[in-house]
């Protein structure tokens, strides 16, 4: 009998751009992870993706893990050497996630570099019409993460899907179904906006999750405000943030969302570097016990 509370898994990202997704996910499958995200930065260096899905699928072997989204995090909107890689790679991922066994494939919309966000959005559906047809033909979504890349509404470098004012526009200019978000708590956090109301009005268009957290510093705010010296807000590795996570998953549920958690590591100012998996594992434990379900192995 199948294990309800698996109806939303809980995983990490590996990153695919070194050659070596296949070989990371040997090594750490074993944790306790449920699923895994590879993802690429601004290019896949030209990797024969079928051959890459083949071989992290024989790395989960018969372990029940799956690999449900691929990331593509680049600029596929602008038009130099690496942003046209990226564009290359959102197709590449699309025509080939199929050999990962993966439905969907995540990243950033792009942006038209230091304009205001609005000047992005021709460009925007010229780009993402094309890729929503070819991604619809082949069964695969598409899943913008919401995170701002340190831009903001008057100008920026990656992504115009950071907030629900740009999502009303990007989904107006691509109301195909299989278009939606990437969505973590985090990056809604980092701009003060309570993730909780977002879930019961958006979870429709979450393809994928991030499980990344983020720890607000209201003294600094009080005292110095949100653009002084003094940095207000740490992203965190779940468990060591501010997010309820029993709350956000009953949120999802209650909205029918269902689907895998991976986590985003590499952010937290502590469990880093060495302590990165320890912080990891940790996370597992910490939303598979949000979600309902059994521990892992202690934190190592």
């Amino acid at each position: 009998m199948s294990n309800p509370a698996k109806s939303i898994r809980i995983g990490t990202m590996v990153s695919g751009n070194k050659g070596d997704a296949a070989t990371r996910i040997g090594e750490i499958a074993g944790m306790g992870f449920e699923s895994f995200e590879p993802f690429f930065w601004q290019t896949t260096k030209g990797q024969d993706l079928a051959e890459l899905g083949k071989r992290c699928l024989d790395a989960i072997g018969d372990r029940d893990i799956t690999i449900s989204t691929l990331g593509m995090f680049g600029n596929p909107l602008e038009e130099t050497a690496i942003d046209l890689e990226t564009l290359q790679g959102w197709k590449d991922c699309i025509d080939n996630a199929h050999h990962f066994g993966a439905t969907c494939v995540a990243g950033f919309t792009g942006r038209i570099r230091g304009k205001p966000l609005t000047d992005s959005l021709p460009r925007y559906k010229q780009i993402w019409s094309e890729l929503a047809k070819r991604a619809a033909d082949k069964g695969v979504k598409i899943a913008f993460e919401n995170c701002a890349m340190d831009g903001n509404w008057a100008s920026g470098d990656w992504n115009i899907a950071h907030n629900p004012d740009a999502w009303e526009l990007i989904f107006n200019e691509t109301p195909d179904d299989n278009i939606g978000l990437e969505w973590e708590p985090c990056h809604q956090m980092v701009y003060l906006i309570d993730p909780l109301p977002q879930i019961r009005k958006w979870a429709h268009k979450f393809f994928h999750v991030h499980g990344k957290d983020a720890t607000i510093r209201w003294e600094v705010i009080k005292e110095h405000g949100i653009f002084g010296k003094e940095k207000f807000v740490f992203m965190r590795t779940p468990g060591f943030g501010d997010s309820n996570w029993t709350d956000i998953i009953s949120e999802l549920r209650l909205a029918g969302w269902s689907g895998s958690i991976d986590i985003e590591g590499w952010h937290d100012p502590v469990y880093r570097d060495a302590l990165e998996m320890t912080g990891q594992v940790y996370a597992l434990n910490h939303l598979k016990h949000a979600r309902g379900g059994e521990f892992v192995v202690d934190p190592i």
